[in-house]
């Protein structure tokens, strides 16, 4: 009863050597009431002399918990997804619980393995960004007890569960709106794949706000693709080059973004000095404004003007929702829409 497995020292090692019942000893672990003060003391010098840890894993599996959740996104080393996962395990840690994270890379089937795998080591609850349009292979898990919030993206067809997004539609309104206010009439609209969820968001917000102005929606400005740096530079290049080109870009995401700049400033270099035009930050380059969907980093000494969301407000809700719905809310599934605000940095306030 007393021998120590794997070297490590275990209750009833501690309550041989404290005198005590193993009772007692667990109540002292667990912070329980009804033991003597000297009695505990007694005890709690026992575990600080041993080097006795608490088995949480064995605690929470009899309670029908693993105090573990887990996180599935596009890619960990995206800084969007970095700052959204940073805020998720700050929020389970204040929970006692660890976190899993994986990278899906917006494949569905990866996505698949990668909740199942999760699901397989009993984890308490998931976050999911998700790639997959189809989650009707969660009901199992979900009859199983698992909890699960959709976060940047609602879930597929097949399943009812909570969501977080930002604002998509509405701050893409917003930035195209501010380049129309200072006269562009010609805007390219650079963005990720038609496939994403939030890109088509984007793209509806980037209509809306064409018609409201009572502008004509061009389908030749338009882009919608992997931010790579070379497919970026073709769609710039080929935008540059129609009859009537655009005045100013809105580009989709803090990758788009960035690729649009450096092609912008390899274009404005190859520029006799003497064009006609001052360089007063990479938004003007090429003679181009530029409003960028998400902040990144830099972008405020680049004089970027971007339209933010807030990744660490979307882990952060994310992570609430879910840890509410394990304490046992039984509540209607919430669908929950974060703002997004528009900053002005000069890259998108120059007039065509």
């Amino acid at each position: 009863m007393g021998e120590k497995r794997s070297g490590r020292p275990t209750m009833n090692d501690v309550a041989a050597a404290a005198g005590v019942a193993l009772k007692t000893v667990s109540r002292v672990v667990n912070s329980e009431p009804g033991v003597n003060p000297a009695t505990a003391e007694r005890v709690r010098a026992a575990i600080d002399r041993l080097g006795y840890r608490r088995n949480d894993s064995a605690r929470t599996l009899r309670r029908g918990r693993t105090a573990s959740i887990g996180l599935v996104i596009e890619d960990v080393a995206d800084p969007f997804y970095a700052e959204l996962s940073r805020a998720v395990e700050d929020v389970a840690l204040r929970h006692d619980h660890f976190l899993f994270t994986g990278s899906s890379g917006e494949d569905p089937a990866r996505e698949r393995d990668l909740v199942l795998a999760f699901c397989a080591r009993q984890v308490d609850g998931l976050i999911i960004v998700p790639a997959a349009t189809d989650h009707g292979y969660l009901a199992p898990e979900f009859d199983a007890g698992i909890k699960a919030v959709f976060a940047d993206r609602p879930p597929g067809a097949g399943c009812r569960a909570d969501s977080v997004l930002s604002d998509n539609a509405g701050g893409s309104r917003t930035g195209v709106a501010h380049l129309i206010a200072h006269g562009h009439r010609r805007i390219g609209f650079l963005a990720d794949s038609p496939a994403i969820f939030t890109a088509v968001e984007r793209l509806r917000g980037y209509r809306e706000a064409l018609a409201a102005a009572g502008l004509p929606y061009d389908e030749s400005l338009v882009a919608m693709g992997h931010p790579d740096q070379e497919r970026v530079c073709a769609v710039v290049e080929r935008l540059l080059a129609l009859p009537d080109p655009p005045t100013a870009l809105f580009t989709g995401n803090g990758r788009t973004t960035v690729a649009a700049l450096r092609v912008l400033d390899a274009i404005a270099a190859r520029r006799p000095p003497n064009h006609g035009r001052v360089r007063h930050g990479p938004g003007r380059l090429a003679g181009l404004a530029l409003v960028g969907f998400d902040d990144f980093e830099l972008a405020d000494l680049l004089g970027v003007t971007i339209v933010a969301q807030d990744p660490s407000r979307l882990g952060l809700t994310a992570a609430e929702m879910l840890f509410r719905r394990l304490s046992g809310h039984a509540g209607p599934v919430l669908r929950l829409e974060l703002p997004i605000r528009l900053i002005e940095r000069g890259s998108g306030e120059t007039a065509p």
